[in-house]
């Protein structure tokens, strides 16, 4: 089973945040600037929230509201669920489904260590997929190669 651990690994420890008192405008930039759905909000070095698309359509453009003139800390999650470097992608994939959320903060002994999305999560599964496929084709063949 794969740990999230190792999909940080592979994908990077990077970490896109922005600052509660941003304006909507300046995460949406930062957002497609580096093609991510998600920002973390980051206040004195705490993780106080979570921007993502999906409260930008809900909270600003179905409101009426402009992305100029509303704070991050208007329309931003506060109540993150995030997870263990430790945690299994699949228990990662079941509380993203039973929190309805795609992207999870990862945090390790309090220190924010990465973020990973649904998109991270499916393509470890595929991978790990794929490499069983693999195996199997070679246990058939007469050969076994070690992950």
């Amino acid at each position: 089973m794969t740990s999230i651990c190792q999909v940080l690994k592979s994908k990077g420890h990077d970490l896109l945040s922005i600052a509660p008192e941003e304006t909507v405008y300046a995460a949406v930039a930062i957002m497609a600037e580096a093609d991510v759905g998600s920002l973390l909000v980051i206040d004195d070095g705490e993780l106080v929230g979570i921007f993502t698309e999906r409260d930008y359509a809900r909270e600003v453009v179905l409101k009426g509201r402009t992305s100029t003139q509303t704070l991050v800390r208007d329309i931003m999650r506060t109540n993150c669920v995030c997870v263990r470097p430790d945690v299994g992608v699949e228990s990662c994939m079941e509380l993203m489904t039973q929190h309805r959320v795609r992207h999870l903060p990862v945090v390790d002994d309090g220190t924010l260590v990465g973020v990973v999305s649904i998109g991270d999560l499916v393509k470890s599964v595929i991978d790990d997929q794929r490499f069983t496929i693999e195996q199997l084709e070679h246990y058939i063949h007469g050969e076994l190669r070690h992950h």
